[in-house]
């Protein structure tokens, strides 16, 4: 189907949320139609943060707002969608968009295999009525279910269309860039440069594959392939009970935009053995490549703010490097803000070990330390 009639009948002049690779089209064309705009379109930190921001658009309105996300992110929405805009509360109607991973038969990543068999009992428990969509549903069908759905909306209840892999489409794809010079990969590869046989915990998305196609072998590595936003609390957790290892965290911008309050719970610790690196590419690239609000804040005030002791932001390899061997001799918990541009090999795989594989590796290694 057409993002473009899609987004059409859904008759809603606000969007609000969290890319997802399922909704590519739909992000190219809110981004080709509206960019980031206030008024009309705004990338969220997280999808309970989203929730939060259409209600409020609710509010001051009386219309009705449109938020999409991976359905990874209905866990994000929980609290939100049962305390907030749930009838027997504030009665908010919301329109919420959102991408089936790891739909049962359709072959997927680890991480999202149980999400996508309990995607649809999720939102049956939540009390939001729903409609798949799929390559082949035709406009009259998504008319005749908008028809119903408003009646519902007009009632103060939220609905949803859960989309189906390559269910929408758009032919003005549009391209992502910054002007930085790095590259992810050989970030990467600096850290493990100077980290030697320290444990990582990196975060969600290419910078996971990248790590495990750098290395020769794995057991050093958690590869958090779910649970975006988490990657710098794991770590948090490893760190706290290897107290004399010391422990590194590559992070995303992204992620740690989406729960940016582990940053002080993290400096409020202060584990004098912690290393936290967040790749600033100012972009969700594992989905598309849509803009974050890194590139407008400064990380390292943010996280000194927080208590980390020492902290950096480095645009090239030579400050990289420095920052990297400062992180090694120091004995304070240290954040490195990189700055990446968008963009990685073609050719570049995924993980050849299960998770379970992964963790089990990881955890053996790491107890024995």
């Amino acid at each position: 189907m057409d993002v473009k009639f899609f987004a059409e009948t859904l008759n809603s002049d606000f969007f609000t949320g969290v890319p997802d690779s399922q909704l590519r089209a739909l992000c190219d064309y809110l981004m080709k139609t509206y960019g980031i705009n206030p008024a009309h379109h705004i990338i969220a930190a997280n999808e309970g943060n989203a929730l939060a921001l259409a209600s409020g658009y609710h509010l001051a309105t009386g219309k009705i707002p449109v938020m999409y996300m991976q359905n990874s992110g209905l866990g994000n929405i929980v609290n939100p969608s049962t305390s907030l805009t749930n009838p027997k509360v504030y009665n908010i109607p919301v329109i919420f968009v959102v991408g089936w991973r790891g739909e049962p038969g359709v072959h997927d990543e680890p991480q999202h295999i149980y999400q996508g068999e309990k995607t649809l009992e999720m939102l049956d428990l939540l009390g939001i009525k729903y409609f798949v969509i799929s390559k082949d549903t035709t406009e009259q069908e998504l008319e005749a279910v908008m028809k119903d759905f408003r009646e519902i909306l007009r009632d103060g209840q939220d609905v949803s269309f859960v989309i189906r892999k390559g269910a929408l489409s758009y032919s003005e794809k549009v391209a992502y860039q910054n002007e930085n010079s790095m590259l992810r990969e050989e970030i990467i590869r600096h850290i493990i440069n100077f980290s030697g046989d320290a444990p990582i915990i990196s975060t969600t998305g290419k910078t996971s594959r990248e790590l495990f196609e750098l290395r020769t072998t794995h057991q050093r590595d958690f590869l958090t392939v779910g649970s975006m936003g988490h990657a710098s609390s794991i770590a948090l957790g490893v760190a706290l009970n290897k107290p004399n290892q010391k422990v590194w965290c590559i992070d995303g911008d992204g992620a740690a935009l989406m729960h940016l309050g582990a940053l002080a719970v993290i400096g409020s610790i202060a584990p004098k053995n912690l290393v936290h690196v967040v790749i600033n590419n100012s972009a969700h690239e594992s989905v598309g490549g849509l803009p974050t609000v890194a590139k407008n804040i400064n990380l390292p005030e943010i996280a000194k703010a927080c208590g980390y002791a020492k902290t950096f932001s480095v645009d090239n390899y030579e400050a990289l490097d420095e920052a990297l061997k400062s992180a090694c001799e120091g004995e304070c918990l240290t954040f490195i803000e990189a700055k990446a541009k968008i963009g990685a090999r073609d050719n570049l795989g995924r993980p050849t070990t299960t998770a379970i594989e992964n963790k089990n590796a990881f955890a053996e290694y790491v107890r024995n330390l």
